[in-house]
């Protein structure tokens, strides 16, 4: 079948002239029976994809879809411009289910719109076995993905399409996916030699921007009130944010509402309506709300948190600037999010939970980059972006730079003679010239590349090597072991003479400490004091004491005291001495059981998310906790990884509670009691990392001698 029908049907229904890219291919290919896999940004118009084959062809388009909304929205919209389509959910009556069913039994519709949990009912299935079918849509295909950001388990199962209705073409559909994704995505659902449709996921019209999470109410007030009777979308975490932000901004005048998974159908159906039809100009949200609303007009989106990944991230700014015209999105970062985050995806368990933490990530290192963020975006979905695209907050005030073309090459080169199989680890030991023994063996030190970059320091390469992940020149392989590949771009470098600048260090470094919030140092002549939460827990504390003693309160510690170590956090018995009011007697009769309240204190309000302002051992443990790896913290925190490794070290002989099973094996453990059976007395750090051969670094040494002395032999 050729498109004369196609473009006909365009023009009746829709009102265009011809196809945007890649539109007429994709319909060219369900006419020949293909499967196909189509990537569009919101907004590029996937739907035409599928909906010009449903009405020119005999019979029924099913068109899988995850929400009920946007069923609702779609088959408005299509009834709007004449076309016979309906939707099959919960929301429906039994009698209108039933007139559904016999419209499609006796092909009175051109498309029918189910969930995938409708779709495999065993009466459903039993229609569709009789029902005239042209063509299986799956809208949102990248829920069926584990890889995926939207993780939905029903949509595994729809590779019973291919096996039920082997003649009927597929075509799956999503507005963001990564390599892994789409490769998933053609796995789950069993497609047959599927055409790939890749369009440009660039939207010049969206100016994206990145904002230190503080003070996010004054600045989003700031922000909508620049931009009077726009539409917008404010994102938020929480259903208590969503309530929260919408409050405020009503409070104020704006007109708002607020959308989550907690509220009615009702209410949610009510808000929507409000929003498309323009009596709500402003929806503080979860993330689903807008998955397939064709709201053209939407000119800005914030995200009040950061979301957990780019492709979620860009698939919810996308709903900003349909229709062309210049939009703005906002996105606010803080570290306390990225806690958040990661307990998030620790607790629920994920079976890809480190695929899933490694995606977040990537979305870390956005908000912090000090690069074009256009170009990170369109990088990360494969779409290479050369020139800096003068719409974001970088480019408008752009960092100082350097020529970093050699320094790439040496890190690209190195990763091509290794044959793309190591980590970004391994990689730096490599080009500083480690003599480790994994190394040795795998003949890594023979390579041309061994030892070029001995000059940096470890940090300092993890830095840069991000940086080139940012710029398109290194993908990080998330299902093969977070291995790093080159792309074509770095094959533009190392054999093209292609030319690539580089964020000078001391600007990443000067962005770190604008962004770190520390407790001001006490200045001669007069010392820091708080009352809060904490106060109140050392009151009471305080109060239980005397009376066990039958003294007043202020015998114990006087109130300045107190907000003394409110103020100050003091852990360790040097800190607590230096409290005014504490001296050596006092000490020995409360300092641990005060210094052991305030460690309580510390660590429970950390788990909630709060930043730790007191014990910068107790702040490594609480990163360390929630999944954060040694180079990660002390790339954070500003500290060297041995820094890092030694508080780690400490705090555990110290009775912390440290996940050691992540750094430490039984069988390194083992190991190093071998060598202490072995080695003469006293066994020095030295002479048992050289008994192991060097197999284990010497922070596990430590950790392994700090285990034994626990645990014993």
């Amino acid at each position: 079948m050729n498109l004369t029908a196609a473009k006909t049907a365009l023009k009746k229904y829709y009102g265009y002239d011809k196809f945007r890219p890649m539109q007429a291919e994709i319909v060219q290919a369900v006419y020949d029976k293909k499967d196909a896999l189509v990537l569009m940004p919101t907004g590029g118009g996937k739907s035409i994809c599928f909906q010009i084959p449903a009405i020119t062809t005999e019979g029924v388009c099913i068109v899988i879809s995850p929400l009920i909304s946007l069923m609702k929205d779609q088959v408005e919209s299509l009834r709007s411009n004449g076309i016979s389509a309906a939707f099959l959910n919960s929301s429906l009556s039994a009698s209108e289910q039933d007139s559904v069913r016999e419209d499609l039994y006796n092909s009175n519709i051109n498309l029918l719109y189910v969930s995938p949990e409708t779709l495999l009912t065993q009466s459903f299935m039993q229609i569709l076995q009789v029902a005239k079918i042209n063509l299986f849509a799956i809208d949102e295909a990248h829920c069926i993905s584990s890889w995926g950001h939207d993780f939905r388990k029903e949509y595994t199962q729809l590779q019973l399409l291919k096996k039920q209705f082997p003649g009927i073409p597929v075509i799956a559909l999503t507005a963001t996916a990564d390599k892994i994704t789409r490769r998933d995505i053609v796995d789950q659902l069993g497609l047959e030699n599927p055409e790939i449709f890749i369009s440009s996921f660039d939207r010049p019209n969206l100016s994206l921007t990145v904002k230190p999470g503080l003070k996010r109410m004054d600045q989003i007030l700031e922000f909508v009130k620049k931009r009077p009777n726009q539409a917008g979308i404010v994102y938020c975490l929480s259903r208590k944010n969503t309530e929260q932000v919408a409050r405020k901004l009503a409070a104020k005048g704006i007109s708002t509402a607020f959308y989550h998974a907690g509220m009615s159908s009702q209410d949610r159906s009510r808000v929507q309506e409000d929003f498309l039809n323009d009596n709500t100009l402003v929806v503080c949200a979860t993330v689903a709300f807008g998955m397939g609303i064709d709201k053209s007009n939407v000119r800005w989106v914030i995200h009040y948190s950061m979301p957990k990944n780019l492709e979620g991230y860009y698939q919810e700014i996308g709903r900003a600037g349909r229709d062309g015209s210049k939009s703005d999105t906002l996105l606010f970062y803080s570290f306390r999010d990225v806690i958040v985050l990661r307990e998030i995806l620790t607790n629920n368990q994920s079976e890809n939970e480190d695929i899933q933490l490694s995606k977040l990530d990537r979305m870390m290192e956005y908000a912090d980059a000090l690069i074009c963020r256009r170009k990170i975006l369109l990088n990360y979905f494969s779409e290479n972006l050369t020139e800096n695209c003068g719409n974001c907050d970088i480019c408008k005030n752009p960092p100082k730079s350097f020529d970093g073309t050699v320094i790439a090459q040496k890190a690209l080169s190195a990763i091509y003679r290794m044959n793309e199989r190591v980590g970004m680890n391994l990689l730096i030991d490599v080009l500083r010239g480690s003599r480790r023994q994994e190394i040795v063996q795998r003949g890594y030190d023979k390579i041309k590349t061994y030892g070029a970059g001995g000059d940096i320091t470890s940090s300092d390469w993890q830095t840069l090597l991000r940086q080139m992940i940012n710029l398109g020149l290194i993908d990080i392989a998330y299902d093969q072991g977070n291995v790093l590949k080159l792309t074509e771009g770095a094959k533009e470098v190392l054999f093209e003479k292609r030319q690539i600048q580089l964020v000078k260090m001391e600007e990443i470094q000067s962005q770190r400490e604008e962004r770190k919030t520390k407790v001001k140092k006490t200045t001669r002549g007069s010392r820091q004091r708080v009352r809060d939460a904490l106060f109140e827990t050392l009151r009471q504390l305080r109060k239980k004491i005397a009376q066990q003693k039958g003294i007043p309160p202020y015998i114990v510690f006087s109130d300045a005291s107190l907000e003394e170590m409110a103020a100050m956090k003091p852990t360790t018995e040097h800190d607590m001495l230096a409290i005014s009011g504490v001296g050596d007697h006092k000490m020995k009769q409360y300092g641990n059981i005060f210094m052991g309240t305030i460690r309580s204190f510390i660590l429970t309000n950390s788990q909630a998310g709060q930043k730790i302002k007191g014990s910068t051992q107790l702040e490594t443990i609480q990163l360390y906790n929630r999944g954060f790896s040694t180079d990660q913290i002390a790339l954070e925190r500003g500290l060297s990884e041995q820094t890092i490794e030694s508080h780690l070290v400490n705090a555990y002989k110290n009775g912390e509670d440290i996940k050691i099973k992540r750094l430490l094996k039984k069988s390194e453990i083992e190991m190093v009691i071998e060598a202490l059976n072995i080695v003469p007395e006293p066994a020095g750090l030295k002479s048992i990392f050289e008994f192991c051969d060097g197999k284990i670094s010497y922070f596990k040494v430590k950790l392994a001698l700090a285990w034994i002395e626990m645990n014993g032999r």
